[in-house]
């Protein structure tokens, strides 16, 4: 019998099992055999150690049972709620997930669109915080399906999955108008992303129904990060105090929290914060801090769940069905960090 040297290929196994490399071939493959002629190869495949390589099976068979999903930060608590919802049903589907933290960049993101075409993934989950004409074109002529978390102009032919930034905006606007608050800030990410867009425009919306101004000394924009928080509340404060901060995400709240404490400023009595998102920092920081959850999970799930229906469908579903669009609607979680304000304040 013939012996071989580093990997097994169907040669050796065919070598091993006593059998064609053509049936070795159909077993491998799934094709069909004689019962006899499948365990023989099974079990001359095991004592080789044969290892399927994903990408040559999916060149043959077309699918390699991985999907991707790329995000803008794998940092972000955010992303890890939907990696979580997504690796879920994922791997009740017989599916593995390939992670890919894009930094926002566009390039980036447009390369892992292209990387479809080099199958090794089956599907793509992409969520861009902006959508450029490249986009638009990357994904109408994608090699496999995706499904974009966020927003996405009519006519783009793939499915998405929506937050309603914008209501929930407004929800954390109100809220901290009830409570008393009449000089909310507002701090923002960029103001060319598709969430920092629709964050303003439930931002100025809520002002206008609560009878309030819009001020654009009390609104800044910075990038979505902790210390772009702290930086931020600092420009408000030296501006005149506001009686409350609404950021536009957690990590931007707990930086504002933070430099709110270290001038001594008591919140909520002094000034109340409001974040978005309702990650797991919200409840990590003191006080816990009232915030809109925009359904990380769901979003993640949903994404999940439309994009295994391409590609298996219970019931049938080409690619070129039309795109379907589904929003996970807002939630206002109150905590301590909005309590009343201050009779004095």
């Amino acid at each position: 019998m013939g012996t071989s040297t580093g990997q097994p290929t169907i040669v050796s196994i065919a070598e091993r099992a006593g059998v064609s490399i053509a049936s070795v071939s159909r077993v491998l493959n799934g094709v069909g055999a004689r019962r006899d002629t499948v365990l023989k190869v099974e079990r001359a495949a095991a004592e080789l150690g044969y290892v399927p390589n994903a990408v040559a099976r999916s060149l043959k068979g077309g699918r390699t049972r991985q999907l991707t999903f790329a995000m803008p930060d794998i940092g972000n608590p955010v992303y890890v709620a939907m990696v979580r919802a997504i690796q879920t049903v994922a791997k009740a589907a017989g599916y593995r997930l390939l992670l890919h933290s894009t930094d926002a960049v566009v390039d980036d993101e447009l390369a892992v669109l292209r990387s479809l075409g080099d199958r090794t993934s089956d599907g793509l989950i992409l969520c861009p915080i902006r959508i450029t004409d490249a986009h638009i074109e990357a994904l109408r002529t994608a090699a496999g399906p995706v499904v974009v978390i966020g927003s996405l102009p009519d006519g783009v032919p793939v499915d998405s999955v929506r937050a309603d930034s914008v209501a929930g905006a407004a929800l954390a606007v109100r809220h901290l108008h009830d409570t008393g608050r009449r000089r909310i800030a507002f701090v923002n990410g960029p103001a060319d992303t598709v969430p920092g867009r629709n964050r303003d425009e439930g931002y100025r919306a809520a002002l206008a129904d609560c009878g309030l101004v819009y001020d654009p000394d009390l609104v800044v924009h910075t990038d979505f990060g902790i210390e772009s928080g702290a930086e931020a509340a600092d420009r408000l404060l030296a501006e005149g105090r506001p009686d409350a901060v609404f950021c536009a995400n957690d990590q931007l709240a707990l930086g504002a929290a933070r430099a709110l404490h270290a001038r001594g400023l008591r919140i909520p009595e002094d000034v109340a914060v409001a974040g978005m998102d309702d990650s797991m920092l919200a409840q990590a920081g003191w006080p816990p801090l009232t915030s809109v959850d925009l359904g990380s999970t769901e979003r993640g799930r949903r994404a999940a769940e439309l994009l295994l229906n391409r590609l298996d469908p219970a019931e049938p579903v080409t690619e070129t069905a039309t795109p379907r669009s589904t929003t996970a609607p807002p939630r206002l979680v109150v905590r301590a960090s909005t309590g009343r304000a201050a009779p004095d304040s």
